[in-house]
């Protein structure tokens, strides 16, 4: 039987998985026309498993060289000599099943033995010509985790003998080089720069810029998923509505692969040994799964929390975005905003740089939330305190949260201050409903309504949702138009109740949570 996998390569035959075929042919046409490219995706993007299925289905009109530069030590990059010999032994063993002529395989082996007079790049362009020339199928090169080279200018100047047989090809069509390379990894090659030192930015002149543009949407579809979650129930008969599990994984998930696939293998594997299959499958079990992934360590999260340790002002950035309603327009010639998505932190929302996804969104809050405790650690202690009184028949009494929260500010701070920021009441609002839902429900903030005039946060809580919008309060007639918004939005939800919570600097305003009715929507209304 077949499992959902979150870890290396997924197999058709063994795992559950999103069908590639059409991604596949789509970077199969660039094949097609001898394109040079790179594939730079964040980790566990689904590369890897997209490049096994490229190299089966390329393999009838070509001949694939798959390599892996995870296989060449960074000793292996320390000389041009070292590499060539690295490089040849990769060739070797990756190309038992091509058929490599005996010639070719003579002089790589030769590059293997030398103990004087070591190999160099001319030697090595001129093996791998000699096979494009005596070769019966074009043959094209993909080499994996190229991150692991990037650091070094031997790679740069292997990149450069690339791109020196491939202008020679373009000025003549008879001259025998690859028919297509293809490169994969985390950085994107154009950003070398970066990587190298100062006294070498003379030698750093573009080395991939004959690369054509990759845009195939590497992300999963909803109808993609959807097709999963077909054969899945084909084998289990859950009862799912598939169509629905598709939209809302997709909806936390925005389609990024283990993501995806983590979902799924927590409520197969977890998820359904506590409720019905049918209930597993349906938001309350997505819920539950996306709580459990929340809580674990996994190596993405490692992966992405790393990334932020090591560049502090990108953890700024992020930051910014969400507890500050920071509005970044996306501009691809901005080096913050391009490392950000090169590690698939943020995407391209219609010009506007947006969290890459709701769990990376929540995992984010989550952490600079833990970095606030240690200065506002009573707002965290008065709902872990206050906990169990909010808690009835399995549902939230939203309505005293508020009203427990606004108490608990006048006591802690006294009346709000000119020094007040938005931020600020977001921030101790979500310490004190962080303890409350832990462990049971899931929360996060609407990124089309996260500004700096208002932020709906939205919570999950045991298969129920709750709508609370945070706002600074600018008068009656800002406040009815706020009314009237977040009662569409309810309706939107196909939810009845909703809230509001306002921070309000007038001195003759009353604190304290009332209800109002709007239409047929009702909202409860808290000021601080």
């Amino acid at each position: 039987m077949k499992k959902f996998n979150t870890t290396a390569v997924c197999v058709p035959s063994k795992h559950y998985m999103v069908d590639l075929s059409e991604r596949v042919r789509e970077i199969g046409k660039l094949v097609d026309d001898g394109k040079y490219f790179t594939i730079n995706r964040a980790r566990q993007y689904g590369k890897t498993t997209t490049l096994a299925r490229l190299a089966d289905y390329l393999k009838k009109d070509y001949d694939v060289l798959s390599l892996d530069f995870q296989k060449i030590s960074d000793a292996s990059f320390q000389s041009e000599e070292a590499f060539v010999k690295a490089f040849s032994r990769n060739v070797l063993r990756r190309g038992k099943k091509l058929p490599i002529p005996d010639s070719v395989i003579g002089q790589l082996n030769d590059f293997v033995r030398r103990k004087e007079d070591k190999a160099v790049f001319d030697e090595l362009f001129s093996a791998l010509s000699d096979w494009c020339e005596e070769a019966d199928k074009p043959i094209v090169m993909i080499i994996d985790e190229v991150d692991s080279a990037t650091s070094n200018q031997v790679f740069l100047d292997f990149l450069a003998q690339l791109r020196a047989d491939y202008l020679e090809r373009e000025d003549d069509p008879e001259e025998k080089t690859f028919q297509s390379v293809i490169l994969a990894g985390v950085t994107d090659v154009k950003h070398l720069r970066s990587k190298i030192r100062d006294e070498d930015q003379h030698r750093v002149n573009s080395p991939w810029n004959i690369a054509a543009d990759f845009t195939v949407d590497m992300s999963l579809s909803e109808p993609g998923i959807r097709g999963m979650l077909e054969e899945y129930e084909a084998d289990h008969h859950t009862g799912m509505d598939t169509g629905a599990a598709a939209k809302e994984i997709r909806a936390y998930t925005e389609g990024y692969p283990f993501l995806v696939s983590r979902i799924c293998q927590r409520i197969d594997e977890e998820v359904m040994g506590t409720m019905s299959p049918s209930e597993a499958w349906s938001r309350k079990g997505i819920d539950e799964a996306v709580k459990l992934i929340l809580t674990e360590n996994n190596t993405l999260f490692q992966s992405v929390t790393g990334k932020l340790e090591n560049y502090p002002e990108l953890k700024a950035s992020l930051r910014g975005i969400l507890m500050e309603g920071r509005r970044l327009s996306y501009n691809p010639q901005q080096e913050e905003i391009v490392q950000l998505q090169m590690y698939g932190l943020i995407r391209n929302d219609h010009g506007t740089v947006r969290i890459a996804n709701r769990i990376f969104e929540t995992m984010l809050y989550n952490l600079f939330l833990s970095e606030e405790e240690l200065k506002n650690s009573v707002f965290t202690k008065e709902g872990e305190w206050a906990k169990n009184q909010f808690i009835t028949d399995r549902k939230l009494n939203m309505r005293l949260i508020m009203d427990r929260f606004i108490k608990t500010w006048h006591e802690v701070l006294g009346p709000l201050e000119d020094r007040f920021k938005e931020k600020d009441g977001r921030e101790l609002f979500l310490l004190y409903l962080k303890p409350i839902i832990n462990g049971s429900g899931n929360y996060y903030i609407e990124a089309q309504t996260r500004d700096q005039t208002r932020t709906d946060v939205i919570v999950d809580y045991l298969g129920t949702q709750y709508i609370i919008e945070l706002k600074i309060w600018r008068g009656e007639r800002y406040n009815t138009e706020g009314e009237k918004q977040i009662a569409e939005y309810l309706e939107y939800f196909g939810l009845d109740t909703g809230y509001m919570l306002s921070f309000n600097f007038n001195r003759k305003k009353e604190t304290g949570v009332k209800r109002v009715q709007i239409g047929d929507k009702f909202l409860f209304e808290g000021t601080v």
